[in-house]
């Protein structure tokens, strides 16, 4: 089981208009793709619009939605959540997403890779591990965060001091695929039970 690839699906979370969620998330994607045995899944949530208001019926719309994005979460062996940081906190989108979503997240592997100002997205990320501590997923302890980071991508959205973000990208994935092995190892032989 252990030598199959490792499913990461990393998640932008920001939907605002003038965004800067995707030009993180395609640095980090790239350091992820260089790994042997990861495959990587973006699911950017201004392509996967929720309704914050949650049924069980839900229209057929936001059914379509569900019917692409709900499979990719319950496939992905770890995530990777790209949030900024709005108002001390993570963007309402992700929260709309991760609460459409239960028992795809237990017993899997979650990091993070933030930005935004002078905190650099670390506040949205302390609150995002106690919401995913919630649903039975895994924090990993080291990050990715960007301080000032409009700053720190040139023109061409590469990191203008690449070591200090690639080394951390790294500490972060080899921790990640870590827990995913062992998480899905341990899925395999006796399914989580929350």
């Amino acid at each position: 089981m252990s030598k199959d690839r490792i499913r990461v699906a990393v998640i932008i979370g920001s939907v605002r208009k003038g965004r800067f969620g995707p030009t993180v998330a395609r640095w980090f994607v790239e350091q992820a793709r260089q790994r042997n045995g990861v495959e990587v899944d973006v699911i950017d949530l201004a392509e996967a619009p929720l309704p914050v208001t949650i049924t069980d019926e839900p229209a057929p719309g936001v059914a379509a939605v569900l019917g692409d994005l709900s499979p990719r979460v319950e496939q992905a062996d770890a995530f990777v959540v790209v949030t900024p940081e709005y108002n001390h906190g993570y963007p309402a989108s992700l929260k709309c997403m991760i609460d459409w979503h239960f028992t795809q997240w237990q017993a899997k592997p979650v990091g993070f890779v933030s930005y935004g100002g002078l905190a650099g997205g670390v506040r949205a990320v302390e609150q995002l591990r106690q919401v995913f501590a919630e649903l039975h997923a895994m924090t990993i302890r080291d990050m990715v965060s960007f301080h000032g980071a409009w700053q720190q991508f040139d023109s061409d959205g590469r990191p203008t001091h690449p070591e200090g973000c690639n080394a951390a990208a790294k500490v972060m994935l080899d921790q990640l695929v870590w827990w995913a092995e062992a998480l899905r190892d341990a899925r395999y032989r006796r399914p989580y039970r929350a």
